[in-house]
């Protein structure tokens, strides 16, 4: 299952499939994926050593959901929003949206956000997401993609003697561990659902 090439992705498998009911759906999920997006970012749950924020979960959920092409339009249309200034990213009070936010310390995993929701579409295209351990593995390099880019805006910013790990890596690996485990159980679940209303 986890090789099959032109599979379709879970946001295929009900609706229609062609003409403009398919175009209505399609801006219905673009629309509704956004909004995802921009709730997620909010929610921060109690977890030591820091809160979990579900951005990330998000992110790598939709585009698995959505598939390369969907995912990418919606995550580029909530980075558009975030651009023009809407409070949709992480951060808080003044100055947490707009271009100067998105250039600054969190710029570089925004960037690895849009890498990761195409990266995850093309995974779910190819059936990883409807087994529990092939949507762990792509969990697990959605977060890679994501954190590579991090990690090397923060460089690019604060110089090679700064902490970068300690700043943005290690504090959220438990998190991130947990939500991978969550989207590892959830998107197979919801194929299987899909499975047992068809049949």
């Amino acid at each position: 299952m986890a090789t099959m090439m032109n599979d379709k992705v879970l946001s295929e498998a009900f609706g229609p499939t062609s003409g403009t009911a398919l175009r209505v759906k399609q801006a219905a999920l673009v629309i509704a994926g956004i909004a995802i997006l921009a709730v997620a970012a909010k929610i921060r749950v109690p977890m030591w050593p820091v809160p979990i924020t579900m951005g990330t979960f998000a992110v790598l959920g939709l585009g698995a959901a959505y598939g390369p092409r969907l995912g990418l339009v919606t995550i580029l249309g909530y980075m558009a929003l975030g651009a023009l200034g809407f409070n949709v990213f992480a951060g808080t009070g003044e100055g947490a949206s707009g271009i100067a936010y998105m250039l600054g310390g969190t710029g570089g995993y925004l960037a690895g956000y849009v890498l990761a929701t195409a990266a995850l579409g093309v995974l779910a295209r190819r059936g990883w997401d409807r087994s529990i351990m092939w949507m762990a593995a792509a969990m697990l390099i959605g977060n890679v993609i994501i954190y590579v880019p991090g990690l090397a805006w923060l460089t690019h910013l604060h110089g090679l003697d700064a902490p970068i790990l300690e700043w943005g890596l290690t504090p959220f690996l438990i998190g991130d561990a947990l939500k991978l485990a969550l989207a590892a159980l959830i998107l197979p679940a919801a194929w299987k659902l899909v499975g047992n209303a068809r049949g």
